[in-house]
């Protein structure tokens, strides 16, 4: 069994924001030369998330819209975590309802989706450097 182990970083200019990165996951799937097997995204900060959905701007307006009315930012003192000097316990309930990873099948080199699917990285709390594990395995 072969495997690829990578991290991608992205540092947002905003707060919430979500990242199309199937091409870069793509890219990485190539290189590791893998044709059948399994790739496992995951979001390594505890204020991120990884996803897969559809790629429609509207769709992302409409996470970043129904997220707030569940776990609205302001403000920050209706939570007991933001008692520890931080802002941003919003962005833990958030990443909790986006989820932390996903995992794609890997068929004849490429990801194998189904229709409209793409990944996402979702930030909660931007506008610092956070990583994304990508780990290949397969033959």
């Amino acid at each position: 069994m072969k495997s690829l182990t990578e991290y991608l970083t992205f540092n947002t200019k905003k707060r919430l924001e979500f990242v199309h990165i199937t091409p870069q996951v793509r890219q990485l799937v190539k290189k590791s030369g893998i044709k059948e097997g399994l790739c496992l995204v995951n979001a390594m900060h505890i204020s991120a998330s990884v996803f897969i959905n559809d790629n429609e701007s509207g769709l992302h307006k409409d996470y970043a819209k129904w997220l707030e009315k569940l776990a609205p930012h302001d403000p920050v003192n209706q939570y007991q975590h933001n008692d520890t000097g931080e802002d941003n316990a919003d962005a833990h309930l958030k990443r909790q309802i986006m989820g932390r990873e996903v995992v794609i099948a890997i068929t004849n080199g490429d990801l194998d989706f189904g229709p409209w699917e793409q990944i996402f990285y979702g930030e909660f709390d931007g506008m610092r450097p956070k990583r994304v594990l990508v780990k290949i395995i397969g033959e």
